[in-house]
């Protein structure tokens, strides 16, 4: 008898921890349907912050993500400073001896490009076989609605402080994020801004069904070079053979950035290594819409290319269009070159290898000039802190699968800007899109299943912190 009781009342927390996770599940699925009519109400706002004509759609934007933000008992500010777009902050305090979490995620979004290549208006969200179509969709309006879900299901059992920031240009680079932060960090209802866990809700998962932590990020580096080879234009029969063309020229030292494996050649750059998981040449070339045919670059695993080793593309060239080019010598042509910085690597120091390589490897003597922007900074998490144990402990309950620690190979250039800002707390990436989720394209869309799971697992994680 005195044994069973043991066993009981052993088990006791283990019954109330069960009772807990449904009611949690429950209270997820009751907010669900109010939290997706928010975000299809947030979709229709074209708020595109690259977009110097959508000032007012920014502005009505954050209107309505602080009224959202309000109506969970938050205490509200939009804040801005000059030449910036407006972001919004919205605080609930923590009780006595509670951390508090910052939740973040952001209300700008890319513009729609050609409306011709999408399946519907990017502004008027469309479900269509249990994806929701629209321009921020997934990115990142799904990361408001996110926190959202969490916040209503808890309600008055949140049991952590809270602050929502949400962004209002990072899909520019989130120019005046630090200036903001710098701000609220002084002066917040007077008494400042602080986190001791930091959740930002704007990356993807492994695959639908597939949960995932973003541990990683590479940097990148923006550089324009410009190729001269002729004072002027001159007719390419009279001259063409010994002149050498501004456009064969740069195409020539183009073709440097990358030796015949297709590995960066870019002397001095950092490579690292990746866990393999499960990605497969396959899946690798359906997911990038690769054509038959094409060969995949470079050689490692293919998570080690895709994530912790360097990468090199060339965005865009100014030459003469096609249809209206006259038989000339191009006197000058120029290319837009994007370096992409494994993590571990110094953003300063690998802007300045690709500078030094594209003015080393001028072809024929051509006069080269090259402009670099500032280089945003790689990021790899510490991932052994306790909110990272609560956090795939809650994805795996959410998911009914276990969470894999993935990288991701673009740059999030506010991450390392929070990680300044708050150098003490965990940061946990996490997301709500998938390998078709196509972010930034046409026909972005935002698996509805994946997003309550997801929904469940920040409520689960909220109440695990607390």
């Amino acid at each position: 008898m005195e044994q069973i009781s043991r066993q009981a009342a052993k088990g006791q927390p283990q019954l109330q921890d069960r009772r807990g996770r449904d009611a949690l599940r429950t209270a997820v699925s009751r907010v669900l349907p109010g939290v997706r009519a928010d975000l299809e109400s947030l979709v229709r706002i074209p708020s595109v912050s690259a977009d110097a004509a959508a000032s007012e759609a920014m502005h009505r934007s954050a209107r309505a993500v602080s009224n959202l933000l309000a109506s969970v008992g938050m205490d509200v500010d939009v804040v801005q400073v000059d030449g910036g777009q407006p972001a919004v902050l919205g605080r609930r305090p923590a009780p006595a001896g509670a951390p508090t979490v910052l939740l973040y995620a952001h209300h700008d979004v890319q513009p729609p490009g050609d409306l011709a290549d999408w399946g519907s208006d990017p502004f008027q969200p469309v479900e269509r076989d249990g994806r929701l179509f629209g321009r921020g969709a997934a990115d990142d309006k799904a990361g408001i609605a996110l926190h959202l879900a969490a916040l209503r299901a808890l309600d008055d059992d949140l049991g952590v402080g809270v602050t929502v920031l949400v962004d209002g240009e990072e899909e520019i680079g989130s120019p005046t994020l630090g200036p903001i932060l710098e701000q609220l960090s002084l002066d917040v209802h007077g008494d400042g801004l602080a986190a001791d866990v930091v959740v930002i809700a704007d990356s993807t998962n492994w695959r639908v069904g597939v949960p995932a932590l973003t541990t990683t990020l590479r940097g990148g580096v923006a550089a324009v070079v410009e190729v001269r080879t002729l004072r002027h234009a001159v007719h390419n029969g009279v001259y063409g053979g010994p002149v050498p063309d501004a456009l064969t020229t740069l195409v020539q030292l183009l073709a440097t950035l990358h030796d015949q494996r297709g590995d960066v050649a870019i002397a001095g750059l950092h490579r690292g290594a990746a866990d393999p998981l499960d990605l497969t040449e396959a899946r690798l070339r359906a997911d990038a819409g690769l054509l038959d045919g094409v060969r995949l670059l470079g050689t490692g695993s293919l998570t080690s290319r895709l994530w912790a080793g360097p990468a090199v593309s060339v965005v865009g060239i100014d030459a003469p269009a096609v249809d209206s080019a006259p038989l000339t010598l191009v006197p000058s042509a120029r290319a837009k070159v994007s370096l992409r910085i494994a993590p571990g690597d110094d953003g300063s120091a690998a802007r300045d290898a690709l500078v030094a390589h594209l003015r080393a490897h001028a072809p024929w003597g051509a006069s080269v000039t090259v402009s670099a922007g500032s280089a945003v900074e790689p990021f790899a998490a510490r991932t052994d802190g306790p909110a990272y144990a609560a956090a795939r402990a809650a994805l795996a309950e959410a998911w009914g699968a276990s969470p894999v620690e993935i990288g991701v190979g673009g740059s999030i250039s506010f991450v390392t800007t929070i990680a300044r800002a708050f150098p003490d707390a965990e940061i946990l990436i996490t997301g709500v899109e998938d390998p078709d989720t196509r972010a930034h394209g046409a026909n972005e869309s935002l698996h509805l299943g994946d997003f309550e799971r997801a929904c469940l697992a920040e409520a689960l994680l909220l109440a695990k912190l607390a």
